[in-house]
């Protein structure tokens, strides 16, 4: 099965996976300020033993065989085990089956998820992405497509999320890269059963209780309603919004650059003079580095009045944090 030559759906895997590794190896890592780039030395593919995950593993095992500029780098499935399930050793072991017979090598990494406070989904992914990235002279893929990065969006737009949300999942990330942000779902499917492959159903994927179930069982509902393509389009809005939150977030560095005072502070007259969106990133990037976490958009709207709307107002509490207006400076207190 490693040799099988892939059918159509398993052929479009491969192509989007080959695009991007293609790209980073040819880059190389980054190495710091002034070190020149490190090659990439291994491929690893974060396998769950579902579908997309799967095909991806194959899919980059036929890059491996198959394209100059990648042959001689290995490629190891990484399957983490969260210990969440009953029976998640078994699923693991499942899935290390099905990568090896692809012809890659394949690990079972088991994790501790810490609740952080943040829901069962973001500790786990903490966690998961913590063992995949552990090697940093590899490349890491994940399965991600556009049926997902569909969700991500509307589940941003369901949250009232600004562009940076809309702007959903990206291609590369550092070494972690989603070659199938441009592939459905259905075609991961299609390469499986291409090329005999056996995936796993997680039954989270179907429990109301997680917010991305809702969220999969939403858009389906309203593709009915609306007709085909809305999964398409939704991953056209990630990729027009990501492209106008980049140019957003590079200018509203140099607004907070030319703001900062050496003392932490913020001074008042560029923020006044910036347009809205610059601004409100710039005190949303602040309030972050200054230590201020679960922020809402209520309160970067707050602390933006002490700006635009001074009315002589005593100050602004957020998250672990009162901000000041002072002196024509913007202060945080602990």
């Amino acid at each position: 099965m490693a040799r099988q030559e892939l059918g159509p759906a398993g052929l479009r895997v491969a192509q989007a996976v080959r695009k991007v590794l293609r790209d980073v190896v040819a880059e190389g890592l980054p190495a710091g300020r002034s070190a020149p780039p490190r090659p990439v030395q291994r491929i690893v593919v974060g396998v769950s033993g579902g579908a997309d995950s799967l095909a991806l593993a194959a899919g980059a095992a036929w890059c491996a065989r198959r394209v100059e500029e990648l042959a001689g780098l290995p490629v190891t499935a990484v399957v983490v085990d969260h210990g969440l399930q009953e029976g998640s050793g078994a699923v693991a072991a499942r899935a290390a089956a099905q990568a090896e017979s692809l012809g890659v090598s394949a690990q079972v990494v088991q994790v501790e998820v810490v609740d952080r406070g943040d829901g069962p989904e973001a500790d786990a992914r903490v966690a998961r992405y913590r063992a995949l990235l552990a090697d940093r002279d590899a490349v890491v893929l994940v399965g991600h497509t556009l049926d997902d990065q569909a969700e991500t969006v509307l589940l941003g737009l369901a949250r009232g999320s600004g562009t940076r949300s809309l702007a959903g999942m990206s291609e590369r990330q550092g070494r972690l890269l989603r070659p199938l942000l441009a592939v459905r779902r259905a075609d991961t499917e299609a390469a499986c059963r291409e090329a005999g492959l056996d995936w796993w159903s997680d039954p989270h994927n179907a429990d109301p209780s997680y917010s991305r179930s809702r969220v999969r069982d939403a858009l389906t509902t309203l593709s009915d309603a609306l007709g085909p393509g809305l999964p398409e389009a939704l991953a056209r809005t990630a990729e027009l919004c990501r492209a106008d939150a980049d140019l957003l977030d590079t200018l509203s560095a140099r607004l907070l650059i030319e703001a900062s005072q050496p003392d932490g502070a913020l001074a008042i007259d560029p923020l006044r003079a910036a347009d809205r969106a610059l601004r409100d990133r710039a005190l949303l990037t602040w309030l972050r580095r200054e230590g201020a976490d679960d922020l809402s958009a209520t309160h970067v709207r707050a602390v933006a009045e002490l700006v635009t709307d001074w009315r002589g107002q005593q100050g602004v509490d957020v998250p672990g944090a009162r901000i000041v207006r002072h002196d024509g400076n913007l202060l945080i207190q602990r």
